[in-house]
């Protein structure tokens, strides 16, 4: 495993305007140098909408996935968000891990947020999508999953954590940003692994205020980078292989965990 340099891009989306979004974020991109994985939050393209009807992409002939390919051949980078998709004549929110222009990995969101009707619209994925990237095996979840901690379970397989690198692409809301922190500090503890979360910020088409709080977090639970408000920005820091595989030796609880 070598170390991986994780971009965090904390953006202000615009409301469904693929275009706009696109151009949002092609401008962060051509200020990052070196990142191996950049996160772009939820939804990417559209913020938090539940007018799939009208948004969602043909997950055969997505237009946003073909734009997401083409910026990993060009800036030499992997991607991780989720988009509105339709497939098989179901809706999504489906997340996408795409690297040198090739869907590597697809998640489809486990927990649905039902105050917000997302459960009315889309169907739930139903297992855990880990993917393999440089050496790292990378889980890979959405926004709301969060709050469940057995869609992240990490355990030890023939001798080894399933996954060692655990993702979040959010559009979480500033009333319950403290939920967000407390949590994801949590997921690092119970399963010794580093977390990245990428959140929005702004004020959705439903009025809804968004103030980030993206953050990269060690096995340990100690903050690389501490939760960043408010700024629309690209954040890069790397992550350790040797800090991990020490940290794992040093307090090997993981082993003690049955099912």
């Amino acid at each position: 495993m070598q170390d991986l340099v994780i971009g965090l891009l904390q953006l202000d989306q615009a409301w469904q305007n693929p275009t706009e979004n696109k151009n949002r974020i092609e401008s962060a991109l051509t200020k990052q140098s070196g990142a191996d994985i950049i996160l772009i939050p939820e939804m990417a393209f559209t913020g938090f909408s539940m007018n799939a009807e009208e948004h969602a992409e043909e997950w055969d002939n997505s237009a946003s996935i073909s734009w997401l390919k083409e910026q990993s051949y060009r800036y030499n980078t992997a991607f991780y968000t989720s988009l509105l998709i339709k497939s098989e004549g179901k809706f999504y929110n489906r997340g996408v891990f795409i690297s040198e222009g090739t869907i590597l990995a697809h998640y489809d969101k486990q927990h649905l947020f039902a105050f917000a009707g997302e459960d009315a619209v889309f169907e739930s994925g139903n297992s855990q999508t880990i993917v393999s990237f440089k050496g790292w095996n990378i889980n890979l979840q959405i926004c709301f999953d969060l709050r469940f901690p057995e869609g992240a379970r990490n355990q030890v397989i023939a001798g080894n954590p399933r996954y060692d690198l655990l993702v979040y692409v959010a559009n979480w809301p500033s009333r319950r940003i403290a939920h967000w922190d407390s949590l994801l500090v949590a997921r690092a503890i119970e399963n010794q692994c580093y977390v990245a979360a990428v959140n929005r910020v702004g004020i959705d088409g439903n009025q809804i205020a968004y103030e980030g709080h993206s953050c990269l977090i060690a096995p340990d639970g100690t903050y690389i980078e501490p939760p960043r408000v408010n700024d629309a920005v690209l954040i890069l820091k790397t992550i350790s292989s040797a800090q991990l595989q020490d940290l794992r030796k040093s307090i090997p609880f993981l082993k003690e965990r049955k099912g």
